[in-house]
């Protein structure tokens, strides 16, 4: 899920260089499915179907809070900048060409040498944090040195990069203490961040979302749909539909803390500003984490957004809240037609899968009476097949097949250099490493 970037509209059916990744069609003879564009926006407009304000944060799904977000800061990794240092406009054939990776590179930028404000200048093996330990260095103006500016973008994300900061220092220390030679400290650390951070996504985010089944079988054999070994891209299939799932999951409001009351994500959550001690996430109500009450819950994927992101403010989408451009939801949806995207139902005959039917797409009671926008289609397909609680198989697919896809074509990834590597750091449960060890580390 990536709100950074929704205030900004693709062009129609192009290879576009964004962020040094080419971004392309991964069913490229699919015809696009073109609506009319008065009822695109009347879906996604405030009090159209995917206008989900009176939901209340009862309707919970199984999922802990904290996902979307991790999976938002996973979709800003893989289309990171791979070269920051050189002269973008002679080297933009290059830069097309290059594969994304999910590398943690948003964190590193071009390392110690190459953007040296991002490292403790006493201990340049570690990446530094603002002096109260809470947030990210900032300079005067309180703008984030890091490495990928988009995960400033609300307090949930810069929360997540503080989190791998101290993983990565952490691990810093740990290898210090195993007698690693000072010039060698920050390719052993981040090599070891990178693989747990990897680790997380194949092995407890994907089956989570796309299910333990379908991840199995993507491990095992590899995608069968989705290859960048020769060409590397990020389909428009991914970028613009399947993984904006994670929008319908936010919650009207969030616990941050003890401290701070419920809040909705924006506009009372948007960042680019300081994090003050007070405003720190506590990650066990967001994760769940042995010892501590059950966290809160994301919203169910079932194609109704909440009230902060059918009404964005001003600030985020340019547009005036209540209008249709401040609704995330139009913007998913125009998004999908300006790229070409064929339909859902185009897709899972493709895929050899069963369609959904009218009434489980539930949009013929909007005088909608053609096939469905892909993005749409996804959260209609995991609602009517699993409730809400993960993707179905055209969603799945698409997701599973271009995340495993970009973590085996990486030469430096654990599943190319050693695919039976484990977590070495400790994990609250023997053999079962997660997300909740890198935030709220064991004692």
């Amino acid at each position: 899920m990536d709100i950074a970037r929704d205030h900004c509209l693709a062009p129609a059916r192009v290879d576009a260089p964004i962020f040094g990744g080419r971004y392309r069609l991964l069913f490229d003879d699919l015809p696009p499915l073109t609506a009319d564009e008065t009822a695109l926006h009347a879906l996604g407009r405030p009090g159209g179907p995917c206008d989900g304000a009176d939901v209340t944060d009862d309707a919970d799904s199984a999922v802990a809070a904290v996902w979307p977000f991790f999976g938002q800061f996973i979709a800003h990794d893989i289309t990171a900048d791979r070269s920051p240092l050189v002269d973008r406009a002679a080297t933009a054939e290059l830069r097309n060409a290059r594969a994304p990776k999910a590398d943690l590179e948003g964190l590193y930028g071009a390392g110690p040498v190459g953007m040296p404000y991002l490292y403790r200048s006493d201990d340049p093996a570690k990446l530094l944090l603002a002096p109260n330990g809470s947030d990210l260095p900032r300079n005067h103006e309180g703008i984030a040195l890091v490495g990928d500016p988009r995960n400033d973008v609300q307090l949930f994300t810069s929360q997540l990069a503080v989190a791998f900061v101290k993983l990565h220092n952490r691990l810093v220390d740990r290898l210090r203490d195993d007698g690693v030679a000072d010039e060698q400290l920050f390719d052993a650390a981040r090599q070891a961040a990178t693989w747990h951070y990897q680790h997380v996504i194949l092995r407890e985010f994907l089956p989570g979302l796309i299910g333990a089944e379908l991840t199995a079988e993507l491990l095992e054999s590899g995608p069968r749909l989705f290859r960048i070994d020769s060409d590397p891209y990020i389909p428009f299939e991914f970028a613009d539909a399947a993984y904006r799932y994670g929008h319908a999951q936010i919650r009207n409001r969030y616990r941050v803390n003890e401290r701070l009351g419920a809040r909705p994500l924006f506009p009372d959550l948007m960042g680019f500003g300081p994090v003050p001690p007070e405003h720190a996430v506590d990650w066990t109500l967001q994760i769940d984490v042995a010892g501590h009450a059950p966290a809160q819950r994301s919203e169910r994927i079932d194609g109704r957004l909440p009230a902060p992101l059918i009404a964005l403010p001003t600030q985020v989408s340019g547009s005036e809240p209540g209008s249709d451009y401040a609704s995330l939801a139009t913007r998913d949806l125009q998004r999908g037609q300006a790229v070409g995207l064929a339909s859902g139902e185009a897709i899972a005959d493709r895929l050899g899968v069963p369609a959904l039917s009218a009434e489980q797409v539930g949009l013929a009671q909007y005088g909608w009476d053609g096939e469905t926008p892909l993005w749409f289609y996804i959260l209609k397909e995991a609602d009517a097949l699993h409730e809400g609680e993960q993707l179905g198989p055209v969603g799945g697919r698409i997701v599973g097949e271009v995340l495993v896809g970009i973590i085996d074509a990486d030469p430096a990834s654990f599943r190319s250099l050693d695919p039976g590597w484990m977590p070495t750091l400790p994990a609250r449960r023997a053999g079962a490493f997660g997300l909740a060890d890198i935030l709220v580390p064991p004692v």
